[in-house]
């Protein structure tokens, strides 16, 4: 079981099913309501995904008129009755993913409630329970970003003990619900020592994974919450996949080293595209390489569909053969190529054209086979050394080939 599983699977009273939450990857809905969710769950776990993520579950402000996004805007954390549907319909969603073997996680928001509503008129809080510091303003500022409102958000103090209790309530339900994992929502906004000494222990309490949005670029700012227990979105490897690499003009150097996933490869969720933060040009590419690389991969439900065999394809590869830490067998601007140690040897190509590149493998005298459909079979010579021919603007995934 992966890094991942231990940490995931106790869920609630309905996560009967082993759930290996890590070995696949997940699949993230937006904007959808429960009964679509439960209908399309076979194709799912038939795909091979490992996982789902679900918007939040609780009453919130806007309605499917209103412009999006719908969801992240509390009125009640303790209503389950929301625009995606009823507590009933979410619970049948989530016994129905559970008899697919599908774990969900589910998005929880705790910094703030919907603006724009009188404070008295929130169920569950008052005046009191909020800071009132205005506006952030200076976006650099941690302690802007932390205590005041969020878009004219109110920002709740979580140093209450009465926002607390509330919020502790609203994961327990979650787990009554039966999710398997919790993905805290704009984690930035609210202080690590809150995640450390209170939201992550709860979770731990009733088996849950956790996932922080940790929407920043800089590796040592997402560790800072890394350390309070939960896994963390990797954002700073998205900046460098967005902004340096999978484009015309990208440089695979970029890639070296990069992100949360080198330097925590078990608690970094890494993805090419959400709701906030749209893909690179080279998409494809760049979901070539984080279905194949280290950490967790997400895959975005409206950018592909649940059955793209593009996808699929590469889910299976990761399934059979991404395991093991991953070992630089050659970096170029153009190319890199990445060996899964004794398990899997990926190239990617950048370029327009063709690249022809020798790399050093863990396999003596063995013939390997391209199960990306794109190369031709190779034999790598008595030093393990082989020649892969890569293809323009996609990528070759290597593995010994079967022996009858």
């Amino acid at each position: 079981m992966s890094s991942y599983g231990a940490a995931a699977v106790g869920g609630g009273p309905q996560a009967d099913a082993e759930i290996d939450l890590g070995a696949g990857a997940v699949y993230q809905y937006y904007h959808t309501p429960w009964t679509e969710i439960r209908a399309s769950l076979d194709a799912v776990a038939a795909a091979g995904y490992d996982a789902i993520q679900v918007p939040p579950a609780q009453r919130s402000k806007r309605t499917w008129s209103d412009p999006e996004p719908r969801g992240y805007q509390p009125i009640d954390h303790l209503d389950f009755d929301s625009v995606f549907g009823t507590e009933s319909a979410y619970r049948d969603m989530v016994e129905t993913a559970h008899e697919h073997g599908l774990a969900v996680i589910a998005d929880a928001v705790i910094n703030h409630m919907a603006e724009g509503v009188d404070f008295e008129k929130f169920p569950r809080f008052s005046w009191g329970d909020f800071r009132h510091e205005g506006p952030i303003r200076d976006d650099e500022d941690d302690w802007e970003l932390q205590y005041r409102d969020l878009e004219g958000l109110p920002d709740l103090r979580q140093e209450s003990d009465h926002v607390r209790d509330v919020l502790e309530s609203y994961v327990d339900k979650y787990a009554e619900m039966g999710v398997d994992g919790i993905r805290w929502d704009a984690v930035k906004h609210v202080q690590a020592p809150f995640f450390r000494d209170y939201a992550n222990p709860w979770a731990a309490e009733r088996g849950l994974f956790t996932v922080g949005e940790v929407l920043h670029g800089s590796v040592s700012y997402c560790e800072t919450y890394l350390e309070t227990g939960m896994t963390v979105m990797d954002y700073p490897l998205y900046f460098t996949m967005h902004e340096d690499v999978f484009h015309r003009d990208g440089d695979f150097n970029a890639l070296e080293g990069a992100g949360l996933v080198n330097r925590h490869p078990g608690r970094s969720m890494t993805f090419v595209s959400n709701h906030d933060s749209p893909p690179p040009e080279y998409e494809a590419l760049a979901h070539a390489f984080i279905l194949t690389y280290q950490g967790y991969p997400r895959v975005y439900s409206k950018r592909f569909d649940v059955g793209d065999e593009t996808i699929s394809n590469l889910l299976s590869i990761r399934r059979r053969f991404a395991a093991g830490p991953a070992l630089t067998r050659h970096l170029d601007s153009a190319c890199y190529v990445f060996e899964r140690e004794g398990n899997l040897l990926v190239g990617l190509n950048r370029a327009d054209d063709r690249r022809s590149v020798t790399v050093d493998t863990s396999w003596e005298r063995a013939t390997l086979q391209d199960y990306a459909n794109t190369g031709q079979e190779v034999t790598t010579d008595a030093d393990g050394a082989v020649t892969l021919s890569l293809p323009p603007v996609d990528w070759v995934c290597y593995a010994p080939a079967a022996t009858s």
